[in-house]
């Protein structure tokens, strides 16, 4: 026996058909906006975490780039794991530095179809570009031959022919060319790889470049004001000599006028023997330096012997970000984290 329905239910009964029968068009486009934007965005993938952040910045409101060398990785070093063999395949742009500094990847982008724009940014127009430093107060970079260093001379690495430079450019993939390719470590060149990185997401997919050109312009203005701002923070110390582990920042001193006086080769895993130490002792009481920076990889205790009968200080540096996490706003950390370091230690110094 069926009961009638009460007037609340009859009426419930009555509008659910109608609610059902609203047309999808109705329903306003915003609620998908963000489903369809993420649909619509094309798959990209960055080497680097500095450019990681510059491409993220400019796709802001389109999509988020995949990154390969992520972490505290170091492209120096890197091993392509199965994870990043799938994001290349699947690109549709890739960005990277260059063979200069990301030599693991220089295969597998040989091996991508033409579908894929793989864009190069150590060929941007506008780039400022400086050479390798050896020779004299410069040590080779170490890349894990620590041992064969420390039982060098001083006067054997400042002595070092034309032909030993050779073989250290074929035994570390990183310095393959003849510029140093730190290049992101100067704000206009931030800004020179940012445009190449507009025009190719433009070309890739027009039906956002109205939004990738607003996001360019807005990182342009704030890479302008980042570096006026370091400019004033590193002004006070500029002239006061420091030491590095790592002979990475080369673009940031030539920016800023800044007054390194060498570098030294120490590996990040092995603490150099007594003859080792002794031969760095002098060099940084012979350079005059007031600080020595290491690292993040560097132990504390590594960077301790180092500085040990000497008058210099410690301080840290992160060239590559490994210690930041991945993002827009990495960039302008990483930059600010390096003058501020350097202010920090100079001027107890």
């Amino acid at each position: 026996m069926k009961r009638a329905l009460g007037p609340a239910l009859k009426t419930l009964a009555l509008r659910i058909p109608a609610v059902l029968a609203i047309p999808a068009l109705a329903i306003p486009a915003f609620l998908f906006a963000g489903t369809m934007r993420a649909a619509d965005a094309p798959v990209v993938v960055t080497s680097i975490k500095p450019i990681h952040s510059l491409v993220s910045a400019i796709m802001q409101g389109v999509g988020e780039p995949e990154l390969i060398v992520d972490g505290a990785a170091s492209p120096h070093t890197y091993n392509m794991k199965p994870s990043n063999a799938r994001a290349l395949q699947e690109a549709k742009v890739v960005f990277w530095v260059g063979p200069g500094l990301e030599a693991f990847l220089q295969k597998p982008l040989e091996a991508l179809g033409a579908d894929a724009s793989v864009v190069e940014l150590d060929n941007a127009p506008g780039l400022v570009k400086l050479p390798f430093r050896e020779g004299g107060a410069f040590e080779p970079h170490d890349d894990g031959d620590a041992a064969e260093h420390d039982s060098a001379s001083p006067a054997e690495h400042d002595n070092a022919s034309a032909e030993a430079h050779d073989h250290a450019e074929a035994d570390h993939d990183h310095e393959h060319g003849t510029f140093d390719t730190h290049l992101w470590l100067d704000p206009m060149n931030a800004k020179a790889m940012a445009a190449m990185i507009t025009t190719t997401l433009v070309a890739a997919d027009p039906a956002n470049a109205l939004t990738y050109q607003g996001n360019a312009k807005t990182l342009d203005d704030r890479l302008d004001a980042l570096d006026k701002e370091i400019a004033a923070t590193v002004a006070p110390v500029k002239d006061k000599p420091f030491v590095v582990f790592h002979d990475a920042y080369q673009y940031f001193e030539h920016r800023y006028g800044i007054r390194v006086a060498g570098s030294i080769t120490v590996s990040p895993e092995t603490i150099p023997g007594a003859e080792r130490v002794s031969q760095i002792h002098r060099k940084v009481g012979d350079l005059g330096a007031t600080c020595v920076f290491a690292e993040p990889q560097f132990e504390p205790r590594l960077i301790d012997v180092v500085i040990e009968g000497t008058r210099a200080k410690s301080g840290v540096l992160d060239p590559e970000a490994a210690t930041l996490k991945a993002g827009p706003d990495l960039y302008f950390t990483l930059m600010r984290g390096i003058a501020d370091s350097m202010k920090a230690c100079l001027s107890s110094a």
